[in-house]
């Protein structure tokens, strides 16, 4: 099985960004933690980060045919970008939307995701556990449809 994890902007500023709102823990850590799940379950890992949407959407293009699955913090792109929204429409590759934070307790522009309906499901709030919680239910799934 393989999973692709992407992250968008800010997000390599993690545990020195608002750690009141995202936590202490940097992207470094976060993918120490799935990365060891991962090997644990035997499942193949890549993982992402970019600022910039173009190369993103690049990103997610790029998953067809290598990518069983994917982890996605689109970060501010979640809110804003209909071009991600339309390359996840073009690869159809199943996804888990990831947020540290709850975004549906925030301000009003980031309570709206552009990529929610299309996802297998979120996880929002747990911080970096998050993420860990997002891959065990992306591989739940995946496995689950295997059968």
């Amino acid at each position: 099985m393989r999973v692709a994890v992407l992250n968008g902007p800010n997000l390599n500023l993690l545990g020195v960004r608002e750690p009141h709102l995202y936590g202490r823990d940097s992207l470094q850590d976060i993918e120490q933690a799935v990365r060891a799940k991962a090997s644990a379950a035997d499942v193949s890992l890549v993982w992402h980060q970019t600022n910039h949407e173009g190369e993103f959407v690049d990103l997610v293009q790029g998953l067809r045919g290598e990518a069983d699955g994917a982890l996605v913090n689109a970060a501010a792109f979640t809110h804003t970008s209909l071009a991600i929204r339309d390359a996840w429409l073009a690869v159809e590759i199943p996804f888990v939307e990831v947020h540290l934070s709850n975004i549906f307790a925030r301000e009003p522009d980031r309570q709206r995701s552009l990529l929610a309906d299309l996802a297998v499901g979120i996880v929002a709030g747990f911080g970096s556990h998050g993420y860990v919680l997002a891959f065990d239910a992306l591989v739940n799934y995946l496995k689950l449809r295997e059968t």
